[in-house]
């Protein structure tokens, strides 16, 4: 029995497995199959509270003629405790099936231990771009000035640069035997006892993540893509993702990308350019003139928590992984192990990737609910700690208690 035809055998009868067009476009049911990973550590708190409030909005936006019907799979500690293994081979396989699921936040250890789940399942998945919108929610308590000014999405490429993963420790026999080969076959000059990591950068895997930010630039309205990269130092790696990003878009996009030296015009998108330290200053002094990021992997992860820290925090901060035939939309912040169990963590990251998903499902009325629900919540000062600490006169709640104050929000 497939993976998928176990789960099917659990669920509701009137549940059904969403399904794909030959061009890739996602045809969903009214009862759709939707898996959930809950997460370690405040994982379970979360989601519970994150469930509630997407129960809610599509119930409010379409009076019970559409429900999703989750379906819990296992990984992390829970997967661990069950099978022994932290990501068994049947999720990852039901993930494919499904085609769509979320998950809360999965431990990953520092150094020493176990690889990253998250990091696992991207490249399993081949889910190669991960899309974080970066938005204020009027409200939420930020460190800058002007919070609002802050409206980017980024587009991070999620399979190649460091996080491939290719790297051998210092002293090992592997990580010498590269190093001999690069000292004395390409010239290097490596001391013998470093260690080693590989940077692998691609023209087909930075085209194909800078080809979805463009896709949504032009589909969205949305102003300009900014290529970020590191191109100055590392030119044949990151100043290759700019070369490839402007000759996707004179091959693939011609008169519908311009150069920032010139004025769109209806339908046209600028395509621009800024080295990655550079971006971090400019995200800070005029963040008004960015609108879709796309960056290759290791930049990605660092400006995606930077512009959601001006937003509020990660805690604020949704995200989710595509590929062409599934994604998984997931919480942007760790598992805060020392608050598991108590009920008390802000669930917005999870419950804002919930509504990522939902418009991925193509059900945007619900997904355009929840955002305004939260910011009215926050607004009336019944919040998490995280926020309450922050608001003076605010009104601490549980987890659960914030997620209920949303829903009547809704």
């Amino acid at each position: 029995m497939s993976p998928l035809t176990d789960i099917l055998s659990k669920l509701p009868p009137d549940a059904q497995p969403i399904d794909q067009d030959a061009s890739g476009r996602l045809m969903v049911p009214d009862r759709p199959a939707v898996g959930f990973i809950e997460g370690d550590g405040t994982g379970p708190d979360i989601w519970r509270a994150a469930r509630l409030i997407l129960d809610a909005a599509v119930a409010r936006a379409y009076g019970g003629r559409r429900a999703v019907a989750w379906v819990e799979l296992l990984a992390g500690e829970k997967a661990l405790a069950t099978s022994g293994d932290i990501l068994p081979d049947y999720t990852v396989d039901a993930i494919a099936d499904l085609k769509v699921a979320i998950k809360g936040p999965l431990t990953t250890p520092v150094g020493g231990g176990f690889r990253s789940i998250n990091v696992t399942l991207r490249q399993r998945l081949d889910l190669y771009c991960c899309v974080r919108p970066v938005r204020y929610i009027p409200g939420v308590p930020s460190p800058v000035k002007h919070p609002e000014r802050v409206d980017m999405v980024v587009f991070r490429e999620n399979t190649e640069d460091v996080y491939a993963g290719i790297e051998w420790p210092a002293g090992s026999d592997q990580a010498r035997k590269v190093i001999g080969f690069l000292n004395g076959e390409l010239g290097t000059n490596i001391r013998p006892e470093a260690a080693i990591g590989i940077k692998p950068m691609s023209a087909f895997g930075s085209k194909r993540l800078i080809r979805r930010a463009i896709d949504y630039a032009l589909a969205r309205g949305r102003t300009s893509v900014t290529l970020v990269h590191k191109g100055n130092i590392q030119k044949f790696t990151e100043g290759a993702f700019r070369d490839w990003g402007y000759e996707l878009a004179r091959e693939e996009y011609p008169g519908r990308l311009i150069s920032e030296d010139q004025q769109p015009g209806p339908g046209q998108v600028v395509i621009k350019d800024r080295i990655a330290d550079n971006m971090f200053q400019q995200a800070l002094l005029r963040p008004e003139e960015f609108s879709v990021l796309a960056l290759p992997n290791l930049n990605g992860d660092y400006i995606s928590d930077a512009l959601a820290a001006q937003v509020g925090g990660l805690g604020m901060a949704p995200g989710a992984n595509i590929g062409d035939a599934c994604a998984v939309f997931e919480a942007t912040h760790g598992s805060a192990p020392k608050y598991a169990g108590q009920d008390k963590v802000n669930p917005c990251s999870v419950v804002l990737s919930g509504a990522m998903l939902l418009e991925h499902l193509g059900w945007v009325e619900a997904a355009e609910l929840i955002a305004p629900a939260i910011s009215r919540a926050v607004r009336s000062g019944q919040v998490t700690y995280d926020l309450a600490r922050q608001i003076p006169g605010s009104n601490e709640l549980s987890c659960s208690a914030f997620a209920h104050k949303v829903v009547e929000m809704l």
